[in-house]
């Protein structure tokens, strides 16, 4: 005859087995998802592109981005994090990318997305390379599943030059 410990430990033992068991199949079956995200952004102003007191440029922008993205939602999600990032090449580094916009998508019913928004973040460039330079707006997601492996993902949105010559 068993004890009252051993019949809880193999409970215990076949419960976590079976939980582990389904938490494979969940991200096995979200391998197979393949999302279709539709999404556009365009720069409307240039608020302000100037050079600071220790020598870099800083951009700030105003742009309208409209995305879909319910298809990046399934069962097995628990939310997905997007960000808009500018990316640009200069003499220093073949790609530079900044953040410009971030949010936190926590289910399906907020997945349609359409702001006209200020950069929450500066586009800032170490050192003063920024004049002229041709800008690509970016859509970088995250989906952070509730079992299972992140899966990420991007997509170009559109590209714009910046000006010659500093503003204020």
């Amino acid at each position: 005859m068993h004890s009252w410990t051993q019949r809880l430990l193999a409970a215990a033992t076949t419960a976590a087995l079976l939980l582990a068991a389904t938490c494979a199949a969940a991200s096995a079956l979200d391998a197979f998802h393949v999302p279709s995200v539709e999404a556009q952004a365009h720069v409307t102003k240039i608020n302000q592109f100037r050079k600071q007191l220790n020598g870099n440029d800083k951009v700030t922008l105003t742009f309208n981005i409209s995305a879909k993205l319910e298809s990046l939602f399934t069962w097995n999600t628990k939310q997905v994090f997007v960000f808009v990032t500018a990316e640009y090449e200069n003499s220093k580094n073949s790609l530079n990318q900044v953040s410009l916009w971030d949010r936190i998508i926590p289910d399906k019913d907020h997945a349609n997305v359409q702001v006209e928004v200020k950069s929450k973040y500066p586009l800032i460039d170490q050192g003063t390379s920024l004049r002229g330079k041709k800008v690509q707006l970016v859509l970088h997601w995250h989906i952070m599943p509730n079992a299972g492996r992140m899966m990420r993902g991007k997509m170009p949105l559109s590209e714009f030059n910046l000006p010659d010559t500093y503003t204020s």
